[in-house]
């Protein structure tokens, strides 16, 4: 990996590690907030759709815009959405105002559309042989935010006296590093014949064997693990856990969700992108088998630590896929259409998640969850065996 590639990697890890304080700490606290003030507690985890459709609509245009203006100025500017978000939020706290709360929420799901292409700004500039490892290393960074975000909320979550509005404060400061770390990557923006090209219809490109892969695996995959993921604060609490032990379980979710990165990218490579996905698939069975089992502390950390790693090898892997079908002056839109399709599956399934926890229970939201995890892991096997095949007749 050469200097440049390297110090791409490190700025935008950081970034990631921002990013992901941020999300951890929204994941750990809005259901929460959405449940003290709902006017039913079936639309608890309202606030996190919110926070997904913000990133569903922005996800596309955010990709163009960064086609217009490049990578460093797009990601610049959707970091002040997280800011503008959190001011909100926090305001929605101190006026008691469920509706306002899913406003700031819209608001902050900007910047995650915009921090969801920190993996592609640093794939697109570095050398193929080093883009598997180079996104491994930049998602590893949401490692940091896994630890520091949950740690946060817990600190912060009573330290006013409106309860959760210190901690939506806290994170404009957390905003604020990201714009400082974004003024020094260093990531060509693009030419005049770059933003004037437009190469392949998007349905020709998406209508690849391996576009749809990648996709739908990493759409199905996130959107089960947020589907859970989401689920998890409002069982706990039903359940009768503390706090303290629910910000446990989901910072060692974010943990698990990061910290293969450090080798995912060397398991691509050596045993190739399709088996890392398929064992990621498998993973996210055993989780749901887990849960199944029972619902005591212990069940809810193992459960959520295993779908934390199988979401990781489905992501990264759909993220290395998805990098081989398309060409440079395509990237936009095919970036773009991967990442809507993810946040229409996380719109969908948060919404559904409040829903189905608070009036069907945990076990019903698992079992929901187990089909399509089976359509992920049957639709990497054909591709699989279809690729095998594919080789001997073109040898």
């Amino acid at each position: 990996m050469n200097s440049s590639t390297r110090r791409n990697v490190g700025l935008l890890a950081a970034c990631q590690a921002m990013l992901f304080t941020n999300n951890s700490t929204l994941v750990a606290i809005n259901g929460l907030a959405g449940l003290a003030l709902a006017p039913t507690a079936a639309l608890a985890t309202l606030p996190v759709t919110f926070w997904v459709l913000g990133g569903a609509l922005a996800t596309m245009p955010a990709s163009l815009h960064m086609k217009r203006v490049g990578r460093q100025a797009g990601l610049t500017s959707g970091t002040f959405w997280a800011i503008a978000g959190a001011i909100v939020c926090a305001a929605a706290i101190q006026v008691q105002s469920f509706s306002l709360l899913c406003l700031g929420t819209l608001v902050w799901g900007v910047y995650n559309a915009y921090g969801q292409y920190y993996r592609f700004a640093v794939a697109d500039a570095a050398p193929p042989e080093d883009r598997s490892t180079a996104i491994s290393l930049v998602l590893a960074g949401g490692l940091v935010g896994g630890i520091v975000g949950p740690t946060l909320s817990r600190w912060t979550i009573g330290l006013l006296d409106k309860k959760f509005m210190a901690a939506y404060l806290v994170l404009v400061a957390v905003a604020v590093v990201s714009v400082v770390l974004l003024r020094f990557i260093r990531i060509p923006a693009p030419s005049a014949a770059e933003r004037a090209a437009s190469g392949r219809p998007l349905l020709e490109i998406a209508s690849q064997p391996k576009f749809i892969v990648a996709v739908l695996s990493a759409a199905i995959g996130y959107g089960v693990m947020n589907f859970l993921m989401t689920s998890t604060p409002i069982a706990m609490q039903v359940c009768g856990y503390p706090f303290s032990a629910t910000a446990l379980v989901i910072s060692s979710h974010i943990i698990g969700m990061f910290a293969p990165s450090f080798f995912t990218g060397s398991l691509i490579r050596r045993f190739g992108v399709l088996p890392v996905m398929i064992t990621g698939a498998g993973l996210n069975l055993v989780t749901i088998a887990i849960a199944l089992a029972g619902i005591s502390v212990p069940h809810f950390w193992w459960a959520l630590v295993l779908l934390g790693v199988g979401w990781n090898f489905l992501y990264t892997g759909g993220t290395t896929l998805l990098t081989e079908t398309y060409r440079p002056e395509e990237r936009a839109k095919a970036q773009g259409a991967n990442d809507q399709t993810i946040f229409i599956m996380m719109l969908v399934s948060s919404f559904a998640s409040g829903a189905t926890v608070t009036t069907a229970g945990w076990a019903r939201v698992n079992i929901l969850a187990l089909p399509l995890i089976v359509i992920v892991a049957a639709g990497l096997v054909w591709f699989a065996i279809a690729q095998r095949s594919r080789r001997p007749a073109a040898a």
